[in-house]
Formats: C-alpha cells, sequence, structure tokens
C-alpha cells in the first residue's frame, strides 16, 4: 500500500512539474500572438500613407504602373511563389494546411511555379508534395528579426524577376481569424492589379489640396511600389508568425486541461487510497481492543486454581 502511495505522489509531482512548463509556454505563446499581432496594426497607418501615395501617381491620366515581363516569354509560363510556415512544434497541422492550400490554388493557375519556403518544415512539406523549391529563408524568431527577413526576400525575388525569370509573385500563409485559429490565404504582389490601381486612383485625397511630387509621380512611383511590396510581406510574415503562436497557445491550452483532469483523477484515486489505509489502520486498531477486551473479559469469567 505505501508503495502505491509513493508513486501516485511522484505522478502528482509529475503531473505538476508539466503543468507549470505548459503554463509558462501558454503565457509565452500568448505574448508573441499579442506582438505579432501590434506590428501588423502599426502597418496600418503607414499602409494608408503608401496607398495614398500610389492612388496619387495613378490618378489624372497618369499611365498605370508597368507590368516587367521575362524577356521572350509570356508571363503566364514562370510563377514566383513565397510560402511561409513555421519551424517551431506544438503548432498542429500548421505547415501542412498551408501547403495543402498551395496545392489548391496553384492547380489554378496556369504556369510553372518557383518557390521560395520561409522555414525547413514547409520546405519538406513542399518537396514532399513535388513542386520545385528554388529557396529557403529562417523563419524569424521576433518582430525586429522580419525586416532583414523580408529585405532578403526583396532582393533574391527582385533580382530573379528583373533577369526575366518571371514576372508574376504571390505570397501564401496563414493568416489569424476571428472565432478559429487561422485560415490559408494567398496574395498575388505582382503584377499590380488593374482594378486595384483603378481603385487606388479613385481613394479621395484627405484635405483640399493635392501635393506635388519632386520630379513627377512616376519618378516616385517605383520607391513607392517597393515599400507596397515590403509591407505586404512583412505583414504576411507577422501573420504567420502569430497564427502560429494562435496554434501554439491552443495546444498549451489542451495540454492544460487535460492535465488538470489527470491530477483530478490522481488526487481522487491519492484520497481514496489514503482514506482506505486509515479504515484498514482504525479496523486494526478496533479489532486488537476488542481482542483485549474479549481475553480480560475471559480472565475474569474463569475460576481461580
Amino acid at each position: 500500500m505505501s508503495d502505491t502511495t509513493a508513486s501516485l505522489t511522484r505522478q502528482l509531482g509529475s503531473a505538476g512539474d508539466l503543468q507549470s512548463v505548459v503554463r509558462a509556454m501558454k503565457a509565452l505563446a500568448a505574448s508573441k500572438v499579442g506582438e505579432y499581432e501590434r506590428s501588423v496594426r502599426a502597418l496600418e497607418d503607414y499602409y494608408r500613407t503608401v496607398e495614398l501615395g500610389l492612388g496619387l501617381c495613378l490618378r489624372e491620366g497618369e499611365a498605370a504602373v508597368p507590368k516587367v515581363a521575362p524577356r521572350g516569354r509570356s508571363e503566364k509560363e514562370t510563377l514566383g511563389v513565397i510560402v511561409f510556415g513555421s519551424d517551431q512544434g506544438l503548432v498542429g497541422q500548421f505547415n501542412e494546411v498551408v501547403v495543402d492550400y498551395v496545392i489548391k490554388i496553384l492547380a489554378t493557375l496556369s504556369g510553372k511555379p518557383k518557390i521560395w519556403a520561409v522555414g525547413e518544415r514547409v520546405q519538406a512539406r513542399l518537396i514532399d508534395a513535388g513542386l520545385p523549391v528554388r529557396g529557403l529563408f529562417t523563419v524569424p524568431n521576433s518582430v525586429k528579426a522580419i525586416t532583414p527577413l523580408v529585405g532578403r526576400i526583396q532582393i533574391e525575388s527582385e533580382e530573379h524577376r528583373t533577369q526575366g525569370e518571371y514576372a508574376s509573385v504571390y505570397v501564401f500563409h496563414n493568416r489569424p481569424r476571428f472565432g478559429a485559429l487561422y485560415e490559408p490565404v494567398c496574395q498575388r504582389l505582382l503584377p499590380l492589379d488593374d482594378q486595384w490601381q483603378k481603385e487606388l486612383a479613385g481613394v479621395p485625397w484627405p484635405t483640399g489640396s493635392l501635393p506635388q511630387a519632386v520630379g513627377g509621380r512616376m519618378a516616385i512611383l517605383p520607391a513607392l511600389i517597393r515599400e507596397y511590396l515590403f509591407i505586404s510581406l512583412f505583414r504576411a510574415c507577422a501573420e504567420s508568425l502569430a497564427s502560429e503562436n494562435a496554434s501554439r497557445l491552443a495546444a498549451m491550452e489542451r495540454a492544460n486541461r487535460n492535465i488538470e483532469e489527470l491530477l483530478e483523477s490522481l488526487h481522487g484515486t491519492f484520497h481514496r487510497l489514503r482514506q482506505s489505509t486509515i479504515d484498514e489502520e482504525l479496523f486494526d486498531v478496533v479489532s486488537g481492543f476488542e481482542a483485549l477486551v474479549q481475553q480480560q473479559t475471559s480472565e475474569r469469567a474463569s475460576p481461580n486454581p
């Protein structure tokens, strides 16, 4: 009985230690989710400014954004694809979900994809699916690490695009969703959508007088497009990381509930066993007392020799 009690005590201690670890990971994941979501919200004003600048360049009969097509090729022949994944554990089907979505969307597009993966695990999933992975980037572990990553993606993507390897660029990632953990999404970064350009050109300027662009509107258009691409990639990366930590947070919540149920069961078993041990000890004491009383009664009742 003492061995069983000692074993339950050890199990309770181990479960309690594990619960402490889970709670710490849960708090860290919740903190990270908030950090990445705040970084996305912080981009909104800047993104609005860039949109207003693009709209100003595209209005009043200005030429549309030029589309750079591969030399001697059709725009539909080759697609540049960027896929954001996760290299951390305890994220469930995070990489599988985005890869399945990539396969689904690419099946609807005409052209041969050239894929850059952000994360070794999502790269492995893409290769297993038979998709051509051209390059690999490391998943950032903080908001500060997103900017250098986006810069490297822009440099490599632009280098291959200007060499005429492709004209279209698509980005795939998981996005946080209200009422659920996340959902996979796709955005075409290049070429800029004609309808989107028309909508931008129709956005009213917030003041009564339009600003003047030094050197002409079309002179600053490339810089604004680069900023637009930077913001789009930064947002995609931050949303992917927020989704990753939301998935981990949900996993930790499930683990915490399971540990609480286990602790409740172990405590119940331990208390029943302890009560059973006390009952047995009391029974032994009562039985011994009754035997002693019977012996003394017998001795008094027996005649003296």
